[in-house]
């Protein structure tokens, strides 16, 4: 075991499941940031790289525990429209399907063949002594013309993995977690706890 406690600067519910699946055999105690008492307030998203933003998140609650902190920083990449929402794709809406909605509307006569998108994703992990280690995870895929499943968060409906016939959003759980673009940023870190 890698981190008798490691903690994750995040208050996503489905990004901490994702995370404990992959993570889990490697790590004693997985906590959010919401299970961190006086835990500062989630830091703001300012820098103008993955690696950039998932290191400031990172950083701030590794700064108030003085614990080994991962934090992540993805966002889908759309081809038709020059990679936005990119960085941006958390606040490309209020909520999921705001989001989603608003993609769909901005690729509205996009034809399947220009629909080509990718999920990035970026592990920033803080460790005590000042050491600092990034992964990166990529699954590339489509946009859909029309939400698919009800699992997943975020765009996972409409996003068509390349080389299936699924959203990700209809993928069991076990699967996404082979796939997606966090959960192989997840497996570069993993692998390299097993190395170190």
């Amino acid at each position: 075991m890698r981190f008798s406690t490691l903690l994750v600067a995040t208050h996503n519910a489905g990004k901490l499941r994702e995370i404990r699946e992959v993570l889990g055999g490697w790590v004693g105690e997985l906590r959010a940031q919401t299970q961190v008492p006086d835990a500062p307030p989630p830091a703001d998203e300012t820098a103008d790289t993955y690696q950039g933003n998932a290191l400031l998140k990172a950083e701030a609650l590794h700064a108030a525990t003085g614990l080994p902190t991962m934090a992540d920083d993805s966002g889908l990449e759309v081809a038709a429209l020059g990679g936005r929402p990119g960085l941006h794709s958390s606040r490309y809406g209020t909520s999921d399907g705001d989001r989603i909605r608003r993609l769909l509307e901005e690729l509205a006569g996009v034809p399947e063949p220009d629909r080509g998108a990718r999920f990035v994703c970026v592990v920033a992990l803080a460790l005590p002594g000042g050491a600092r280690h990034f992964f990166e995870g990529v699954c590339p895929g489509s946009i859909l013309t029309a939400p698919r499943g009800a699992g997943g968060f975020g765009f996972d409906p409409v996003f068509l993995v390349e080389g299936l016939d699924r959203s990700m959003a209809e993928l069991p759980i076990g699967r996404k977690n082979q796939l997606s673009h966090r959960a192989r940023a997840l497996a570069a870190l993993r692998d390299w706890m097993a190395r170190d």
